[in-house]
């Protein structure tokens, strides 16, 4: 594993400045955390805060506080669940909708200029490395601690 550092290292700063990039073609004001909640009811459909919360692994507290922002700007719609008062409940609006959507195309736009820059055998590279990218980001069980 030790011999492998420098690699997961090099990925890992990577991964983060592209990140940072794909970051900032977001459309409006909208927060990293914002905008993950707002995917997340896209693609989940209407769910309670804790549900979101739970799925966004952040504390209920604080996906109160995002969906109220989400809500004010008119991107999610939120209401009291129907059998439990006390549970608030959020759907994605058509407004919220377009947001993420332009959001995406402007993203997809930034790495397809970026991905035309490079030659026939990087684009072959970089396709031969997606599914080895996409295996090392599925979801895994946590790791225990190892002994020193």
């Amino acid at each position: 594993m030790q011999a492998d550092a420098p690699l997961a290292s090099q990925l890992r700063l990577a991964v983060l400045r592209l990140s940072r990039r794909l970051r900032q073609q977001a459309v409006g004001e909208i927060t990293a955390s914002q905008l993950s909640a707002l995917a997340s009811v896209a693609k989940h459909g209407e769910l309670s805060l804790g549900t979101l919360a739970a799925l966004e692994r952040i504390a209920p507290p604080s996906m109160t506080r995002i969906a109220a922002r989400l809500e004010e700007r008119g991107l999610v719609h939120r209401r009291s669940d129907d059998t439990d008062r006390r549970v608030a409940r959020v759907a994605i609006s058509d407004s919220g909708l377009a947001m993420l959507e332009e959001t995406r195309n402007r993203r997809d736009a930034y790495l397809a200029v970026r991905i035309q820059e490079l030659s026939d055998g990087e684009r072959r590279t970089l396709a031969e490395a997606i599914p080895l990218l996409e295996r090392l980001a599925a979801e895994e069980p946590a790791l225990e601690p190892t002994a020193p």
